[in-house]
């Protein structure tokens, strides 16, 4: 009724009332229709805009509605499938350090460069994966690696083909071969989600060496799961393990009987409920080689990168740093050997050293970084959006100018009754007293839209951004939102300051201001 433009005579304000009863239509449309509204209450605006639904059975319940959604959704993947390579990595650097900790200088004091410590990379690795998706249910994943260590190295080459059989089952088939083993041939099947046996014959200059495994997992609770796993082979071992994950911790415990290698192990890690997902965790682990003490902490530092830090405190290991980088599907590793015995100033220095690295880089280099790199986004989805900004502006502005007359009649009517007034209504960014750069506030007038949301002494804003509100827009693209309102009732004043998703009702009697106020 407000956007009808039978309701104005003003040539300019039919002309903008017709434009938004267009909006109006369209959206009335949408609801006013079973399908289409089963379509927008599930998936969006967005669903409507799929291909394919014109060609749909109507008179279908939401669930079947779901499903044609899911199965058009599908044929898009099937159709991206090729372009889909998923390519994993892994590059690891070994470095011997102990010429920092362990020297003897009374051996290098004639020699040259005697008087710096020599560090050295023993050992390194590269592994990349590939993966070639045949059918929607056949993969084939291709992957090789690379090792050397202290100058002699080797690789080897690895073809799987996995097929999905069903929701709970899949199966592997899986050839490799190398310069230091020889060819392999190995099956793996799930026989559902709990149940996993593998299969392998090693091929070499000393004949055939089978091998086999088999695991079972069990769920103990809701957020506890129970390994078994049996393996044998040329190192035959049984292990269990009891794995508890929720929300803010993982542990895990783990018990090994098995030729060569039987241990106790036991890990706690600890998640922290910040946006850089910060863990903290520590482990032990003792057996026939000995006991080995980690703790560590692990960080997002960007979008799509992840910093790890671990000590390894261990008889007869010594003490070791290892770093770790994950940065999408790509990682790196980085082993430093310190000491090959415990050494207080070696636990010392991996433990400080990292973390004050760490500190000076994330206030130095990666906040700064991060900082303009956001300021850019912001900036380009300004521009990117100025042209629909402008848009809104106007349609707002269109919407304040038809409200008009709706708004004092609303007035009139609470005024009589001494109900809810909006005096004062502002939208957008405000900039507090306290603020460490100087910044101008962001905001637009809202009085009299939501005015026009009053019906009996009442107003009440859902949990969705305000921007999309009649006679709303968006002031700062990107940025953090507010609503601020001062409004009477009962002829008393009330303020209010109100998130941007953050659900409203007035009046309300906390919103009073006091008289001494």
């Amino acid at each position: 009724m407000l956007y009808h433009p039978d309701k104005h005579r003003d040539p300019e304000l039919k002309r903008q009332a017709e434009q938004l009863f267009t909006y109006v239509h369209q959206a009335y449309e949408v609801l006013s229709d079973p399908q289409s509204r089963a379509i927008y209450d599930i998936f969006g605006k967005k669903g409507l805009e799929v291909e394919g639904w014109e060609v749909v059975e109507r008179k279908r319940t939401p669930a079947e509605i779901r499903e044609e959604y899911e199965r058009l959704q599908r044929e898009r993947d099937e159709r991206r499938l090729q372009q889909r390579t998923n390519p994993k990595g892994t590059i690891s650097v070994g470095i011997d350090a102990t010429d920092l900790f362990d020297r003897y200088e009374e051996d290098f004091e004639d020699a040259p460069g005697g008087g710096f410590p020599h560090i050295d990379i023993n050992r390194m690795h590269i592994s990349q994966s590939i993966e070639a998706p045949l059918t929607t249910s056949d993969t084939a994943v291709l992957s090789g690696s690379l090792s050397t260590r202290n100058g002699n190295g080797g690789g080897n080459i690895n073809l799987c083909v996995r097929r999905v059989t069903s929701a709970r089952g899949w199966g592997e088939l899986e050839f490799a071969a190398g310069d230091i083993r020889g060819p392999l041939f190995g099956m793996k099947v799930s026989i559902c989600v709990f149940v996993t046996a593998q299969w392998g014959l090693q091929f070499s200059s000393h004949g055939v060496r089978p091998s086999a495994t088999t695991m079972m997992a069990r769920h103990l609770d809701q957020n506890t799961m129970g390994y078994l796993q049996w393996r044998w082979g040329s190192q035959s071992a049984m292990t269990t393990s009891i794995v508890r994950d929720t929300k803010t911790s993982h542990f895990t415990l783990a018990l090994q009987l098995g030729v060569p290698h039987s241990y106790l192990m036991m890990s706690y890690q600890y998640k922290f409920q910040d946006e850089d997902q910060t863990k903290v965790k520590g482990s032990i682990k003792t057996g026939f080689f000995g006991t080995v003490v980690e703790y560590g902490a692990e960080r997002k530092i960007s979008r799509h990168s992840v910093l790890a830090a671990t000590v390894s405190i261990g008889v007869p290991q010594g003490v070791s740093l290892k770093i770790r980088l994950n940065r999408a599907s790509q990682t790196y590793l980085f082993p430093i050997h310190l000491t090959d015995q415990i050494l207080p100033s070696a636990v010392f220095y991996a433990t400080v050293g990292p973390l004050a690295i760490y500190l000076a880089v994330q206030k130095l280099i990666i906040m700064p970084y991060v900082r303009a790199q956001k300021e850019q986004e912001l900036e380009k989805q300004k521009e990117d959006s100025a042209s629909e900004i402008a848009r809104r502006k106007q349609e707002a502005e269109a919407s304040v100018l038809l409200m008009q007359e709706s708004v004092k009649r609303i007035i009139d009517a609470e005024e009589s009754k001494m109900g809810l007034i909006i005096l004062n209504a502002w939208y957008g960014k405000f900039v507090s007293d306290n603020s460490q750069k100087p910044e101008r506030a962001k905001v637009i007038d809202v009085t009299v839209p939501l005015q026009c949301l009053v019906k009996d002494s009442k107003l009440t804003l859902t949990e969705a951004s305000k921007a999309g509100l009649p006679g709303f827009y968006d002031p700062c693209v990107g940025e953090e939102k507010s609503l601020k309102l001062l409004y009477q009732f009962r002829g008393a004043l009330h303020q209010v300051l109100s998130g941007d998703t953050e659900p409203l009702r007035l009046p309300k009697q906390s919103h009073r201001i006091s008289s001494e106020t």
